[in-house]
């Protein structure tokens, strides 16, 4: 399982799954579900691939059998606190490394 946030406040969204933690979280542990973004330990990558700027909420306990894990497209990531929309974008690089490795991502420019 993904750990869920430990606090409401300063709470933020990886830009690829959607899954929510704190700031402090995605610094210590990274993201479960997006290893290769190799955010733990690293603050400036964790500000790059997570975004505040996201709403709703919903708690997956069970991502494969959950219609809301297969309407938010979250089915195949581990439990935990997903974000339902997810505002923001990555930055060409980083585009191009999900690209490479065959990854969608949630994140999406306001308005669109």
């Amino acid at each position: 399982n993904a750990s869920v946030p430990t606090s409401m406040r300063g709470i933020r969204s990886c830009k690829r799954c959607g899954i929510l933690k704190t700031l402090e979280q995605f610094i210590n542990e990274g993201c479960e579900n997006c290893p290769f973004l190799e955010m733990v330990d690293n603050p400036e990558k964790c500000n790059l691939c997570t975004t505040a700027f996201f709403e709703g909420q919903t708690a997956i306990m069970d991502p494969r059998e959950s219609w809301a894990a297969k309407w938010l497209r979250v089915d195949t990531y581990l439990p935990g606190v997903y974000a339902i929309s997810v505002t923001g974008q990555f930055d060409r690089e980083i585009e191009e490394e999900l690209e490479n490795r065959g990854c969608r991502w949630r994140c999406r420019l306001a308005g669109s």
